[in-house]
């Protein structure tokens, strides 16, 4: 499990790259596409583009996290479900690493390829309604479900319903709230202004939304009342671009056993926020706060400056 916990006090700090320069960079979105089943339940769209954004956080993950797809010491599961698969693409290296694992991967939508391992298998479901699988699984495995789920403590306690006796079940999720770690970012900070704006609002519009955008760190609790056992939270730390003082893949900073380059993974955040960073608010800045469309787009020009500024040091935790 990989659920963020709260601060020692002890931890490293990630240090900013001196020598970085910024460098313009530009993404297009185009119309978003929803789901159709249970329309309205989840607030990103399943087009391309955000079906491309899923695959660079896969990424991202994977690079964060050691290239471990789970953390749980399990070996050779005989069944794993994937809950919220999105484009399948963990359940499909997962099914390619675990031949003889059967692996069953939801979601809300069939966005994902037709051509998948033999012990992969895809349905549409919603992970909040009732589950109804005929047999227990060895592993479940969520993740990145933040500003998705309505009732979380029922989600956890559907996962325990669904483990096997000394299964696992591993959420990977976020606290979406942005931080710094130097002062760099913050509302006192004129040229961080926009973006600390953005954030507050769209969390605070997710939450009117009833749906939670900063599970992490309540992932433990959740699971201790709905039952489980052994519940370990590790808290990783994630930048926002590629200004980490690590240019030679020195940097270690995950908090149990060898962590990972942050330069990198910084990189590969930012990408995926840009381009999902329209998807992100239009919906709930239009239909939930009331603002104009034009609105927006004069905010997000704004914090799409912020996220390329150097020294502007924004991270958020897993």
């Amino acid at each position: 499990m990989a659920a963020a916990a709260p601060s020692t006090g002890n931890e490293p700090v990630i240090e900013a790259d001196p020598e970085l320069t910024n460098e313009e960079s530009d993404s297009t979105l185009g119309d978003d596409v929803y789901h159709a089943y249970k329309d309205g339940s989840y607030v990103m769209p399943n087009d391309e583009a955000e079906l491309d954004r899923l695959d660079v956080t896969h990424q991202k993950l994977r690079i964060l996290l050691d290239d471990k797809l789970l953390l749980c010491p399990i070996r050779d599961p005989k069944r794993v479900l994937d809950v919220g698969t999105g484009t399948g693409i963990w359940a499909i290296e997962y099914g390619d690493d675990h031949p003889d694992t059967e692996i069953v991967g939801t979601d809300l939508s069939p966005t994902q390829p037709s051509w998948i391992p033999p012990n992969v298998k895809f349905e549409v479901d919603d992970c909040e309604e009732p589950w109804t699988f005929q047999e227990e699984f060895d592993v479940v495995h969520a993740r990145y479900l933040a500003a998705a789920v309505k009732d979380w403590p029922r989600l956890t306690a559907q996962a325990f319903q669904f483990t096997k006796p000394g299964g696992y079940t591993e959420f990977q999720d976020y606290d979406l709230e942005y931080y710094s770690e130097d002062g760099t970012l913050g509302e006192e900070r004129p040229n961080a202004v926009p973006i600390s704006k953005w954030i507050t609002t769209l969390l605070q519009a997710s939450r009117d939304f009833q749906r939670d955008p900063c599970p992490g760190p309540k992932l433990e609790g959740w699971m201790r009342d709905a039952g489980f056992a052994d519940v370990q939270a590790t808290r990783y730390k994630i930048p926002i671009g590629p200004w980490p003082k690590d240019k030679h893949l020195e940097q270690r900073l995950t908090f149990s056993g060898p962590g990972n380059a942050q330069k990198t993974v910084g990189a590969w955040n930012l990408v995926q926020i840009e381009e999902g960073l329209e998807a992100f608010t239009l919906r709930l800045f239009t239909q939930t706060l009331g603002w104009r469309t034009e609105e927006v787009q004069v905010l997000l020009a704004d914090v799409r400056k912020n996220l390329r500024d150097p020294k502007v040091h924004a991270q958020f935790d897993l």
